[in-house]
């Protein structure tokens, strides 16, 4: 999943409260969710980017945290948005916006985390009386948060329970997409933390077991009680790779590619590349960010697998011919919202317009680059249909020397639930429901295999 994100300035990092000359435990990490919430709200941060304004210092289980109470509020904003409006029947007072996070982080807290409301409540009050736009309210972050610990389920009530966290033009586009069930269960499942999902080098089972974690019908691991990934066994021995079970389907829709030129364009952080190159393919990476690159060449090296970086717009690369390509296209990512729950908040519709340029020009490309005979995958982690199944159909209208090479039944395993009547890959974050929703769901992807003609 790659996606253009807007710059961002830095946060400040508040102080300690005024009241006092040490900070209360548990403050460091309420300030730096207020901090992170302001970066994607107001500036357009990625959720990642935000909580970089960390201090050096921070422990963490802290910075853990901050993670969790921001990722939740930003998963469950419509509600929260909902029932702090009734609680403020004049809004948000324009002379402070921060205020607005303070009380979205504490009023997530109680709401949403086994975080006791008391704790809540006093380090809210505390983060609010540590800067100096947010003092003079201290008092009204109290009164507010408290008067929603004793009426939360009254407050709460006529809410949709599914589409209120969901922004209108996307449940619009869904329930035409996908049909109006379909788009609520999707709905559902971006409010709950996703699982953790790794791709393994071999021994698939052997690794569940000792992840305490389950393998899925395509061989994806996924783990239930994570815990710090680097911390995990076989983590730091280049064992697995994290990588959701959705993200791992379309380089196997190349099938065999051992001894095969395999071309990754928009390859960063490298996941597909990693699985390439583990099949045993000769792999060439190409991605126009030197730092994205960066990850991608350490985590080849801590896996033990070897790929040509190539750093250069993808849509100007003139290697090849390839034996095949694999082009992850730079999308909306509307399809990894349950993973990264910030995209509801920088997405609108008109990016949707230069998006689909910028996929029509790379996948123009990356035809180019396939040898006759040859295969072309493109994939994105978007759920709308101009991102995927009409770049697929705009091509094959302009380009005669191409075709589809439509999946067929049993092909791969575990994947025949997603394959639509065109022959194309299609899951959507509702699949695989397995009992408790935390153990549910996939990111929503498309992918389509092409072939050049002889």
């Amino acid at each position: 999943m790659k996606t253009p994100r807007s710059a961002s300035r830095t946060p400040r990092r508040p102080g300690p409260p005024p009241s006092s000359g040490t900070a209360a435990p548990g403050f460091a990490a309420r300030a730096l969710a207020v901090d992170a919430l302001e970066a994607v709200l107001r500036q357009g941060a990625a959720l990642e980017e935000a909580l970089d304004s960390a201090p050096s210092g921070l422990e963490p289980r802290d910075r853990a945290l901050a993670f969790r109470i921001v990722a939740t509020a930003l998963r469950r904003l419509g509600t929260l948005r909902g029932v702090l409006g009734k609680l403020l029947e004049r809004g948000f007072p324009k002379s402070s916006p921060r205020l607005e996070s303070i009380l979205l982080a504490g009023a997530t807290q109680i709401l949403f985390m086994d975080v006791p409301s008391h704790a809540a409540v006093g380090l809210s009050v505390d983060v609010a009386r540590a800067d100096r736009s947010t003092v003079g309210f201290a008092g009204l972050v109290n009164a507010v948060l408290r008067r929603l610990t004793r009426e939360a389920d009254a407050l709460m009530a006529g809410l949709d329970p599914d589409f209120a966290d969901t922004p209108d033009w996307m449940r619009q586009r869904w329930i035409a997409a996908y049909g109006a069930e379909t788009a609520r269960a999707m709905a559902a499942m971006h409010k709950v933390e996703p699982p953790l999902d790794i791709t393994v080098k071999t021994d698939p089972e052997g690794w569940a077991q000792r992840l305490s974690g389950e393998v899925l019908p395509t061989g994806t691991v996924r783990v239930l009680q994570a815990g710090p990934v680097r911390a995990l066994p076989g983590f730091a021995e280049g064992e697995w790779w994290v990588q959701d079970a959705a993200a791992a389907l379309p380089a196997r829709l190349l099938g065999d590619v051992r001894g095969l030129q395999v071309a990754d364009l928009c390859a960063a952080p490298g996941g597909k590349t990693a699985q390439l190159a583990a099949a045993g393919a000769k792999v060439t990476a190409v991605d126009r960010s030197g730092v994205r690159l960066g990850r991608l060449k350490d985590n080849l090296e801590r896996l033990g697998l070897a790929a040509q970086v190539v750093e250069t717009d993808a849509a100007a690369y003139a290697g090849g011919p390839f034996d095949a390509v694999l082009l992850d296209a730079p999308c909306s990512a509307t399809g990894t919202l349950r993973r990264h729950p910030d995209i509801a908040v920088a997405k609108r519709p008109v990016d949707l317009v230069s998006l689909a340029a910028l996929q029509a020009r790379l996948l123009d490309h990356a035809a180019d680059l396939v040898r006759p005979g040859g295969t072309l995958v493109y994939s994105t982690c978007s759920l709308e249909p101009e991102e995927g199944e009409g770049q697929i159909e705009r091509l094959l209208a302009a380009r005669p020397d191409l075709e589809r090479a439509p999946l067929s039944p049993g092909e791969v395993d575990g994947l025949d639930l997603f394959i639509t009547p065109q022959g194309d890959v299609r899951t959507l974050p509702s699949h695989w429901m397995r009992g408790e929703a935390e153990r549910s769901g996939l990111d929503g992807f498309f992918a389509a295999r092409l072939r050049r003609r002889a």
